[in-house]
């Protein structure tokens, strides 16, 4: 791969991030397309700084807590405290998975989240990465804030993943995307069945700045669609705008909606 030290130095902790198990140094230089050596002298060097460590076991390379320490610390000054009671009550009240997006540039990251579900089926993916446009409810509800030229720019730059690890009912052209927008807009929120996984369901609407202001968050409902079915999805969707312009006011008082 290409790049200065510092990219190449972040994609080997990005890499790490997504391998809590580890890498050995060999199959992490094949990852990252770079020779043995070089992904050597910058773990050697992010073993120094504290940010990687070398499983006795096994030799495979590791993140640290060093990172999620720094992560803890920055959301704990961030006005954190004033955004998590509005996404607990959320939980609660649907029972179900909620999740906050924020916007940087071009990037939707879910960065908090809460589980309302405590026993039977759970739906709780990864947080920490992006959320895919094309086919999940946080995505559409964000793309639907925009125009149509614009929102299929964002797609493609974000990249389509294989339409075989999407849902059975996820968008299969542009066209079909473009209907989902759409309704999203009339609605005034996303909803979608089974569309990034099968038997998954969610709804999201986008948080704005007071005042009708711009986009600057995701919120999201997600569970089993045994639970959410589309009766479920309407009768939740009160909660979640009310949420939603709860966040709006709250985003005065937090650094996450930078």
């Amino acid at each position: 791969m290409a790049g200065s030290q510092i990219e190449r130095a972040f994609s080997v902790v990005e890499t790490l991030a997504g391998e809590p198990q580890g890498l050995a140094l060999q199959t992490l230089a094949e990852r990252l397309e770079i020779p043995k050596s070089a992904a050597h002298r910058m773990l050697a060097d992010l073993m120094r700084l504290g940010y990687v460590r070398q499983n006795r076991d096994n030799s495979r390379y590791q993140l640290s807590a060093k990172l999620v320490a720094l992560g803890f610390r920055y959301l704990s000054s961030s006005g954190a405290d004033v955004i998590q009671p509005i996404l607990d009550r959320l939980a609660q009240d649907s029972g179900e998975l909620v999740r906050l997006g924020v916007i940087d540039g071009t990037r939707q990251t879910w960065i908090a989240k809460s589980q309302g579900a405590r026993s039977g089926l759970r739906y709780d993916p990864d947080m920490g990465r992006d959320a895919p446009l094309f086919y999940t409810a946080s995505g559409h509800a964000w793309l639907a804030s925009l125009s149509d030229d614009e929102a299929l720019q964002m797609v493609l730059r974000q990249g389509i993943a294989d339409p075989e690890h999407f849902g059975p009912n996820a968008p299969r052209s542009t066209t079909e995307l473009l209907g989902y927008l759409q309704r999203a807009r009339e609605r005034g929120y996303a909803w979608v069945e089974q569309t990034s996984a099968l038997g998954t369901s969610a709804l999201a609407a986008v948080v704005r700045r007071p005042h009708a202001g711009p986009v600057i968050g995701v919120l999201s409902i997600a569970g089993p669609t045994a639970r959410l079915a589309p009766e479920r999805l309407q009768q939740l969707a009160p909660l979640l705008l009310a949420a939603v312009d709860e966040l709006s006011a709250a985003s005065q008082a937090s650094d996450l909606f930078a």
